[in-house]
């Protein structure tokens, strides 16, 4: 497409890896369309599995990228000349941020879990990107610290969250539970081998847990085509309504603002986005090493328990993350293998402890009045903006809105 010398095109990405980044991408696009005062125009990259959250947004055409590191430099070089492109934001995908910084683009490279890193993961890591936004985070380890110093132009942001059109909670509440929703995310990443283990067992446990809590009315959320849905619903006890499909960035936001309940694999976006809220939420069992920082994170700063566990013999928290040490692909190998185990050789035993600990949590939360946005207060909701406003800066001649 043809545009005016006034417009800019901007190259967006985000990590394939959950849908995460792409709330990020889609808060951060609705942060750039209140501030720019000139029109922007936004080429995708990658994001495979984060394009339906961005389906909102005006992103004009996408492009595939290969696997291969010398193909996918080669590839994004390709598509910022052919598109003009002056400056890219990207969430949590090194590979991609390298690449369009090597072709010479400006980039703002968006950090949401920078409590995460290791000396195994430097090299990962866009540490010479042309702004580097650290998400703020509840605690930073030792190590995580020598290897943001590394980072040449490192700026801390407020929480990447979107706003829903319908307003939520303005303070904490308490009591029954009547409408739920589930979230499951985008359930997929690169190393994972079957990501239909992880719903097979939780799902059950949740709607049965949220059948003998009283709940009317769910929703479940996430990356899971209807027919599985389908098939996880029929075999289970559920509420008198179910409803199942995946949601929009925006729509998730203002179902979330109707809710009585969360119920949510515990990704970090999805979390601060609760918080801002003020939404009750539970923490269902990780996917991978990053949840178990999240969870641990939401259930300290709310000042009880909200998270549910897996049994040991699935796999044992601090085992994975001593695994860290030597790089997160080490830490996952191990929670993917006790997830796809414990979903062929024991899936309903599993389901059953989960089940009761998440009725005994809802039942905690019903009774309990607590600050549920105290996760989010930690680090602030102004991190769309802090992005934004540090992608702008990049563009020569363009003006924020008044």
């Amino acid at each position: 497409m043809r545009t005016d010398s006034s417009t800019r095109t901007v190259i967006v990405s985000g990590a394939e890896f959950g849908w995460g980044s792409s709330g990020k991408l889609g808060a951060i696009l609705a942060a750039l369309g209140q501030r720019s005062a000139v029109p922007l125009r936004f080429v995708g990259v990658a994001s495979g599995l984060g394009r339906p959250v961005l389906s909102e947004h005006a992103i004009e055409r996408w492009y595939d990228l290969p696997n291969d590191a010398e193909d996918l430099r080669e590839a994004v070089a390709a598509v910022a000349g052919a598109e003009a492109a002056v400056a890219a934001v990207v969430v949590l995908d090194g590979a991609v941020a390298k690449a369009t910084e090597a072709a010479g683009v400006p980039t703002v490279f968006v950090d949401s879990l920078p409590f995460m890193w290791g000396e195994g993961d430097r090299a990962a890591l866009p540490l010479d990107a042309t702004v580097y936004c650290a998400q703020k985070c509840v605690e930073l380890p030792p190590e995580c610290r020598d290897v943001l110093a590394s980072v040449r132009a490192l700026r801390w942001v407020g929480a990447v969250v979107g706003t829903p059109a319908r307003s939520g909670r303005a303070a904490p509440v308490a009591g029954p539970h009547r409408t739920a929703l589930v979230s499951l995310g985008g359930l997929r990443a690169p190393a994972l081998a079957d990501w239909t283990a992880y719903p097979r067992i939780v799902v059950p446990a949740v709607l049965e847990a949220l059948a003998a809590h009283g709940v009317h009315e769910v929703h479940l959320a996430g990356n899971l085509p209807a027919d599985l849905a389908g098939r996880l619903v029929d075999a289970s006890i559920t509420p008198p309504h179910v409803t199942t499909g995946a949601l929009a960035h925006g729509e998730f936001l203002d179902r979330l603002a109707g809710c009585d309940v969360l119920l949510t694999s515990p990704g970090l976006t999805t979390l601060l986005e609760a918080g801002r809220q003020h939404v009750p939420t539970l923490c269902l069992p990780p996917q991978n090493l990053s949840q178990i920082f999240n969870g641990r994170f939401h259930s300290r700063a709310i000042g009880t328990q909200t998270r549910i566990a897996w049994p040991k013999a699935v796999f044992a928290e601090e085992e994975a993350l001593s695994l860290r040490t030597r790089g997160e692909d080490h830490a996952l190998e191990r929670i993917y293998a006790g997830i796809a185990a414990a979903a062929d050789t024991a899936g309903r035993s599993t389901a059953v402890v989960l089940r009761d600990d998440i009725l005994t949590a809802l039942r905690a939360a019903a009774a309990e009045t607590r600050d549920w946005g105290a996760l989010t207060a930690t680090v602030g909701v102004d991190g769309a903006a802090d992005v934004a406003d540090a992608l702008l800066a990049l563009l020569p001649g363009v003006p924020r809105a008044a």
